[in-house]
C-alpha cells in the first residue's frame, strides 16, 4: 500500500532514523480495503518487533493472533513514519513523503510505523565517489551500495583476505533481538572490560539503524561496534557472509566475544520449520567452522500465551537440533538466585526447561548443556541502558526469558580470552 503524505513534525531520532508525524495527502484507491488478515489460515504467527525490541516479534499481533484489518489510511489520516536520512534524505516540516503503509494498515508488528520510501520534492544528493562495491536489499527500489570490510577496497581485505580461524573466540547465538541487551548486561556481570561486537543477521529488520536497541547499547559503551552481514546493512561494519562478518568482528572490531542474532523483527508462521530464526543452528556450524566457541542461547518465556514457546521454544529446539550440525555449549539457566525475578517464574518451570533442553545433548542430540546460575544477573540486567521487551512483555512480565539470555553471557564471558592474546591465530 502506497500513501502521499507531508511531515507536519518531528518525533525521536536516534542513530540512522528519525521519526516522523505525516499527514496523509493521497494514494489510497477509491474503494480501497486497508488488507486481510495475516494468515490465510487464521492461525497464529510470530511477529516483528519494535526499534528497542517491543512490543512483538513476528507478522501478526504480539499474542501471535492475526491482526485485524482497520480502517483505510485516507485523505487527512495522521501516520507515525519512520525515515532513513542515510538512504532518502533528512526530512523536515512541510516535506512532501512517498510512504510504504501495508504493515502498518493491517496492524501488524512493525512498531506502528509507515516507511518513507522517498522525499520526491527533494531528492538527497548523489554521494561523492567512494570505495565499495557491495549492493544490499539486492534489486529492490531502495537497495544500497556499501564498503564491505572484506572487499578488495577496503582497508581490511589483506587482514580478512585469509584469514579462517577465529581464535576461540566465544560467540553467543540468539534468536530474538530483544535477547541483545540481556546477553550483554550477562556478559557484563563477568567482566565489564570484554570488547563486545554485534554481528547482525538478515532475518529480521535489513537496516541496523531500525534497532533503538542497538543505538542504545553503542552510545553506553556496552559494544565495540556492529557488523551487518547478508542483505542486512547500517552496521559500524558491512560483510559479506557470516563467516566473514565474525572474522570481521574478531580480527578488525578486535572482539573478545560476539554475539549474533538478526534484528528487530523475527518471522514465524507457526510452523516447524517457518521461521527466521533458523538461522541460530546456521550460525553454530559457521562458528564452529571457523574455530570459534558456539554458545547456543535458550529461547525461553515463563509467560507465553503459546505452549509451543512456553519453557524453551521450539525455535530454539529446532535450530540447535534439527539444524545445528556441529556442538555447541547449551546454556540451561538455573533459577537459583533467589531474588523477585526467580520468585515470579510460573512453577514447574525449572524443570520444564531441563527436560527440553536435556533433548539437544547425548544420547540424542550433539551439544554439551551447561548449567549457569542467575546469580548476580537481577542488577545486571536492571542495569541495562535500554527498556528489556519481547513480544510486548517486559523483565517483570516474564523474567525467564531474559535471565536465559543472561547466563549464555555469563558462560561465554568466563570462556573468554582477549583477542590481542590470540591474534597469532589469524592466518
Amino acid at each position: 500500500m502506497w500513501r502521499d503524505g507531508v511531515v507536519r513534525g518531528l518525533g525521536r531520532a536516534w542513530d540512522g532514523a528519525v521519526e516522523l508525524d505525516v499527514e496523509i495527502r493521497g494514494g489510497a484507491p477509491s474503494g480501497a480495503s486497508a488488507g486481510t488478515p495475516a494468515t490465510p489460515s487464521g492461525g497464529p504467527t510470530e511477529t516483528l518487533t519494535t526499534p528497542s525490541g517491543a512490543p512483538a516479534e513476528a507478522l501478526t499481533t504480539p499474542s501471535g493472533a492475526p491482526a485485524e484489518a482497520p480502517a483505510p489510511l485516507g485523505a487527512g489520516s495522521r501516520v507515525r513514519a519512520l525515515a532513513y536520512p542515510e538512504l532518502v534524505g533528512v526530512p523536515a516540516p512541510g516535506d512532501r513523503v512517498t510512504l510504504t503503509t501495508a504493515a502498518l494498515a493491517r496492524g501488524l508488528g512493525t512498531g506502528g510505523y509507515a516507511m518513507v520510501v522517498a522525499l520526491p520534492d527533494r531528492l538527497p544528493a548523489d554521494p561523492p565517489p567512494a570505495p565499495g562495491h557491495l549492493v544490499k536489499a539486492r534489486y529492490t527500489p531502495l537497495q544500497t551500495m556499501l564498503l564491505g570490510a572484506d572487499e578488495q577496497e577496503s582497508a581490511h581485505h589483506e587482514v580478512l583476505r585469509d584469514a579462517d580461524d577465529l581464535g576461540g573466540m566465544p560467540v553467543v547465538v540468539a534468536d530474538l533481538h530483544s535477547a541483545l541487551p540481556a546477553v550483554v548486561a550477562g556478559l557484563r556481570t563477568v567482566s565489564p572490560a570484554l570488547r563486545v561486537a554485534y554481528v547482525m543477521t538478515d532475518g529480521g529488520a535489513l537496516p541496523a539503524w531500525f534497532s533503538r536497541t542497538l543505538a542504545a547499547l553503542r552510545e553506553a559503551g556496552w559494544l565495540a561496534g556492529s557488523v551487518t552481514v547478508g542483505q542486512a546493512f547500517g552496521g559500524d561494519l558491512e560483510a559479506v557472509s557470516l563467516h566473514s562478518g565474525l572474522l570481521a568482528a574478531r580480527l578488525v572490531l578486535g572482539a573478545d566475544v560476539a554475539i549474533v542474532a538478526q534484528g528487530p523483527g523475527n518471522l514465524g508462521t507457526g510452523t516447524r520449520w517457518g521461521f527466521s530464526g533458523t538461522v541460530c543452528g546456521d550460525a553454530v556450524n559457521a562458528i564452529a567452522t571457523l574455530g570459534g566457541a558456539p554458545v547456543a542461547s535458550l529461547r525461553v518465556s515463563g509467560a507465553d500465551p503459546r505452549d509451543r514457546h512456553r519453557g524453551v521454544s521450539h525455535h530454539s529446539l529446532t535450530a540447535y537440533g534439527r539444524v545445528a550440525l556441529a556442538a555447541a555449549d547449551v546454556v540451561v539457566p538455573r533459577f537459583d538466585a533467589g531474588t523477585d525475578l526467580e520468585a515470579a517464574l510460573p512453577p514447574g518451570l525449572t524443570e520444564r526447561v531441563r527436560a527440553q533442553a536435556a533433548t539437544l545433548a547425548a544420547p540424542d542430540g550433539r551439544h554439551r548443556l551447561v548449567e549457569v546460575s542467575t546469580a548476580g544477573l537481577a542488577d545486571g540486567l536492571a542495569a541495562a541502558p535500554v527498556r528489556l521487551s519481547t513480544m510486548g512483555r517486559g523483565l517483570d512480565e516474564d523474567p525467564a526469558a531474559f535471565l536465559a539470555a543472561g547466563v549464555a553471557g555469563v558462560h561465554a564471558a568466563r570462556l573468554a580470552r582477549p583477542a590481542h592474546a590470540q591474534a597469532s591465530h589469524a592466518r
